[in-house]
């Protein structure tokens, strides 16, 4: 058995209400639940959350909340993975094994179908621990500058100073989307950024963090465009 699990608490500080305020006609967690639906690649798409509205829209997107998420699994400071492993050890208590787990992020309406798919069959080729979506830096990472106590500046890595762009590697980050694990990578609290995971490469043109203000304009205007000239 596979299972969506989508994390959304109540809690958002910069973006309030985050999770189920309008983006481009639809609650922001409903792009998530749709595009795991449709994708067809589980049994059950679960929402974890602590908020009874949060709950609500969920499960008029058509998702699952069995469940209402722990206080001590609902502050600022904790990270996706304990979650993760709380929704899969509920769902064991219920006498349900789930075999191949994906984490949702609750914001991430560039999401597809396609490319959950394609994270399944991923993981499965290589019975790898994590597939999780990444994308490109859209500048090299080594040509990188900080700004010093004075308001100067300096190079991370001043040694690629004279290095031309083409010639240095190439880098990639999270994409936020999506993360396919096994259960055993889940309940052992594996670090997902490992040897033993695999990318799905998405455009970048495809992938936008949505945690402050700037972010959320910058991300509707990038899907209005995809859909437009779609």
């Amino acid at each position: 058995m596979n299972v969506a699990i989508i994390p959304a608490r109540g809690g958002s500080k910069r973006i309030p209400r985050k999770n189920i305020k309008d983006f481009c006609g639809k609650p922001m967690i409903a792009w998530s639940i749709e595009a795991a639906l449709q994708s067809g690649c589980f049994e059950r798409v679960i929402v974890s959350t602590d908020d009874e509205e949060i709950a609500e829209v969920a499960l008029r997107s058509g998702a699952e909340v069995p469940f209402m998420r722990p206080e001590e699994l609902s502050g600022d400071f904790i990270a996706t993975i304990p979650v993760i492993k709380h929704a899969i050890q509920w769902l064991e208590a219920n006498q349900v094994i789930p075999e191949w787990i994906c984490c949702i992020y609750a914001t991430a309406p560039f999401i597809s179908a396609d490319v959950l798919k394609s994270g399944l069959t991923l993981i499965q080729q290589h019975d790898a621990d994590y597939v999780f979506s990444v994308t490109s830096y859209a500048f090299p990472i080594q040509r990188a500058i900080k700004l010093q106590q004075n308001g100067a500046v300096q190079m991370f890595s001043p040694e690629y100073f004279n290095t031309r762009s083409q010639d240095l590697e190439e880098a990639y980050h999270d994409a936020g989307q999506f993360y396919w694990g096994a259960r055993t990578a889940w309940l052992e609290e594996k670090p997902i950024f490992s040897s033993e995971s695999y990318p799905v490469i998405l455009p970048r043109h495809l992938v936008q963090d949505i945690d402050t203000p700037e972010d959320w304009i910058r991300a509707e205007l990038m899907f209005k465009a995809i859909e437009k000239n779609s």
